[in-house]
């Protein structure tokens, strides 16, 4: 990892010290120890106002570490699309396991805690949306190879997008059947 070297050198060359570049750059003198030994990156904002007091591109002060920067990036994206996966899929199981027991238990308010749980899943799944939009993310396929940190080749690229139209059809029609079911057992719930 360069960057910390360069902000290192960088600062040097200026006659700053750890704390007067702090304050430059609006951290903590820690912040400066923890960026110049490598313990962390700076965000972008942060390497932005650098680039600035140093007076250099930006490019050259993160020279060398763009794909250390792009991989830490990736992996919290990844840390990201999981944890809303699960969120969303724990929220969709309560949702179904807690719609009849609840009929039973407080009668139509059921509906209440039933489309609330489906709210905050639906929230969830509109931010896997995102991640999946922001990294061209479609396909079961380049989804697991997103979630294992890689990625497709140019061909497997081609090859998964000249599935999509197929796969749309197919999750519309899914979720058809399922909406059909859902309310059938609504249905023969209010008859009970």
């Amino acid at each position: 990892m360069e960057l910390g070297n360069h902000i290192k050198h960088y600062r040097n060359e200026k006659g700053l010290s750890q704390e007067e570049l702090a304050e430059r750059v609006y951290v903590t003198r820690q912040t400066i120890s923890n960026w110049e030994n490598n313990k962390n990156y700076p965000d972008i904002n942060s390497i932005v106002l650098l680039s600035e007091v140093f007076e250099i591109s930006i490019d050259n002060l993160i020279k060398g570490d763009l794909e250390e920067m792009k991989k830490e990036i990736n992996s919290e994206e990844v840390k990201k699309l999981n944890f809303y996966s699960l969120m969303m899929a724990i929220l969709m199981i309560a949702a179904i396991i807690s719609l009849v027991p609840l009929i039973k238990f407080i009668g139509v308010y059921a509906f209440i805690v039933y489309f609330a749980l489906l709210a905050c899943a639906l929230v969830f799944a509109l931010k896997i949306e995102k991640i999946k939009k922001n990294n061209d993310i479609q396909t079961y396929k380049e989804i697991v190879a997103f979630t294992e940190g890689k990625r497709l080749d140019e061909i497997q690229k081609i090859e998964e997008r000249a599935k999509r139209p197929y796969q749309k059809i197919v999750l519309s029609l899914s979720i058809a059947v399922i909406v059909v079911l859902i309310f059938v057992v609504m249905a023969l719930l209010f008859k009970l």
